[in-house]
């Protein structure tokens, strides 16, 4: 066969077995699919055709906490063959169990582990983004570890720590000056090098000669060694790991703006929370980046952004079925009995053990709590009432309690839902309120924007309260801003007309904060009102606007007035279908966009993504004579 045969051969058998590793990741990591194909695509031409590689391939790996992105590094390299040439540092300071002193480098990491100079490794660099260079004020941060991350990003080649064998020489011709006036006994010991001296002198050498040899070293021997290395070209003192491919991991709260500190929310839809983290784009991922390190540091880590969504609720629930499975065949095996793991089961841990702002970790955690102890406990309540190996044993769940049956007979594990208790919305005044309150919002809004809210709860365990979540819009005009404070009103109207003034309550608080905001922002920020110029309190002197708040006060009450009064006409008008609203909210804790039409009849086919008219504005506009076009502009 001839070489190029060989060749061809090499290369199909490789782009084979990377395919194969695809399907292999896609059945062990649920939800990033996508992910996955992206990731491999990355990695092909490394992998494929490593000998054309000429600088680190750099793949950076966004998202939030627990959706994945180290597991499937890890598990990569394993499939890939690389698990001894892998090599994975935390770049907040506690990496890989080096030593101390050589765990100050990414060089020193590297050089004491199984990636070999000018071959190719894997380097994950985790939670990159605690390595910031800069703070809050774009003012620099001191780098006390791996200042050369930013060398090996570049182009892969690592210069020596000359400042480190300087400081090696210098220990040595104290020692020397030291020695005359020592014992000669005492000088032997004194000119000897240390371990860790002896250590960085062969990696910043490229010595062969073993680490003892080294240390028995002379110090003219020594001062020779380093007089040639200074002397020999800089092509010669470079480390090249140009052939590495670099996964750098982590997690940026600036992109994902409130949903990753959104860490108590276990109420808001996974799907919901799928599709807002899947909207990010690589310019958010550099803005958010730009907020942490230098542009050129920035530049470095390339363009190459693969972007987490936080995951879908499918693979929520196809990871509760696998460790059901996996719990139920593991307690088969310790004690014999047969345990079926009923649906209302798995829908009672997704309930309870579902943050989607904090992927896997807290739903793990929920899987052992609830299945650890309540198999164990199924298996003794079962043997007691006389079950034999082989026996089966069901699970079930009524949103309460975990209960355990056999032959016939039931048995009350535990009342490990403590998520569903906090849901429960027991006062029926309390819960006639929240009905009253969210059904006002979501009726307004769904009257002026054409579609249902995204999420209508009532129960919720995360705060004493209810909420609706609406879709965001790429452009508010002012008409939208307007019936985003009509909405936002909506709920302290519904309260009014339902309850009377005397017993609204202070839940509006915060839904006049935001509408106060916006009216305010209108008016004084975005020349929406009689004046144009923006204005606002200051005391800076380059921010060059009018300080003239006060002429604005008024006009910001009238219009929060003039919409408060529409919401109020808004819900009068439909009094029928807030009601039927009230009623799924009081029953069924919440109300689903689906469900929402139904219930109150209303034909919602507004596209989320739709805006205002501009088109069809153009089009009139380009038919209309110029006076005519004038006019429209002023009114």
């Amino acid at each position: 066969m001839s070489n190029s045969q060989e060749w061809r051969q090499t290369l199909t058998q490789r782009h084979q077995h990377l395919q194969q590793v695809a399907i292999q990741l896609k059945t062990e990591l649920f939800g990033i699919d996508a992910i996955i194909d992206r990731v491999i695509d990355s990695v092909r031409a490394w992998y494929v055709l490593p000998a054309l590689v000429t600088r680190p391939v750099i793949v950076c790996l966004w998202g939030l906490t627990g959706t994945g992105k180290t597991q499937l590094v890890r598990r990569l390299a394993q499939l890939l063959g690389f698990y001894d040439r892998f090599v994975e540092v935390q770049m907040d300071g506690f990496s890989n169990g080096a030593g101390w002193r050589s765990a100050q480098s990414i060089s020193g990491i590297l050089a004491e582990s199984g990636v070999r100079e000018v071959e190719p490794g894997i380097l994950v660099l985790d939670e990159f983004q605690r390595f910031r260079t800069i703070d809050t004020k774009r003012n620099e941060v001191r780098v006390e570890r791996y200042p050369d991350v930013w060398a090996l990003l570049s182009d892969g080649r690592l210069p020596p720590s000359l400042s480190l064998l300087t400081d090696i020489e210098s220990s040595l011709a104290e020692s020397a000056f030291q020695a005359e006036r020592e014992e000669p006994e005492d000088v032997k010991l004194r000119l000897k090098l240390r371990p860790w001296e002896a250590r960085e002198l062969q990696r910043n050498l490229k010595l062969d000669a073993p680490l003892m040899e080294i240390m028995a070293w002379s110090p003219d021997e020594i001062q020779q060694r380093l007089r040639a290395f200074r002397e020999r070209g800089q092509h010669r003192w470079e480390t090249d790991y140009s052939r590495l491919l670099v996964f750098v991991c982590g997690n940026l709260d600036e992109a994902f703006v409130d949903l990753a500190t959104s860490v108590d929310d276990c109420d808001s839809d996974a799907d919901i929370f799928h599709a807002l983290t899947g909207q990010l784009s690589v310019i958010d991922i550099k803005k958010a980046l730009n907020q942490r390190f230098k542009p050129e540091q920035v530049a470095r880590l390339g363009n190459e952004h693969v972007i987490y969504p936080s995951l879908p609720r499918r693979a929520y629930e196809r990871l509760i079925e696998r460790h059901c499975t996996q719990y139920a065949d593991d307690a088969q095996t310790r004690c014999g009995l047969r345990f079926s793991i009923d649906r209302t089961v798995h829908q009672q841990i997704y309930a309870n053990g579902v943050f989607p702002a904090q992927g896997t970790r807290p739903l793990f955690s929920s899987i052992h709590a609830i299945l650890g102890a309540g198999l164990a406990k199924a298996a003794l309540w079962a043997m007691e009432q006389g079950a034999d190996a082989g026996d089966g044993v069901g699970l079930t769940a009524d949103g309460r309690r975990l209960l355990a049956h056999w032959r016939g007979q039931s048995h009350v594990i535990s009342e490990p839902f403590e998520i569903n208790r906090l849901r429960q919305r027991t006062n029926a005044d309390f819960r006639a309120l929240l009905a009253v309150h969210e059904a006002g919002h979501g009726l307004v809004h769904a009257l002026l924007f054409g579609r249902a809210p995204q999420e209508m709860k009532i129960h919720v365990a995360s705060f004493e309260g209810g909420y609706n979540l609406y879709t965001g819009r790429k452009v508010w005009s002012q008409r939208n801003l307007r019936d985003s404070i009509c909405t936002s009103l909506a709920g302290r109207a519904a309260e009014h007309l339902v309850f009377g003034p005397e017993l609204a309550s202070s839940g509006a608080e915060s839904d006049l904060r935001k509408a106060t905001e916006t009216a305010a922002r209108m008016l004084r920020h975005q020349g929406m009102g009689a004046r144009i110029g923006r204005c606002d309190v200051t005391s800076n002197s380059d921010d060059h606007l009018c300080t003239d708040v006060e002429p604005s006060n008024a006009a910001i009450e009238a219009m929060l007035q003039a919409e408060h009064d529409r919401a109020t006409d808004l819900i009068t008008l439909h009094r029928a279908a807030l009601l039927a609203l009230v009623d799924e909210l009081s029953t069924q804790g919440l109300v689903s966009p689906e469900r929402f039409a139904t219930v109150t009849g209303f034909e919602l086919k507004q596209p989320e993504d739709a805006l205002d008219p501009y088109a069809q504005r153009l089009a009139v506009f380009r038919g209309t004579s110029v006076n005519k076009g004038a006019a429209m502009a002023r009114s």
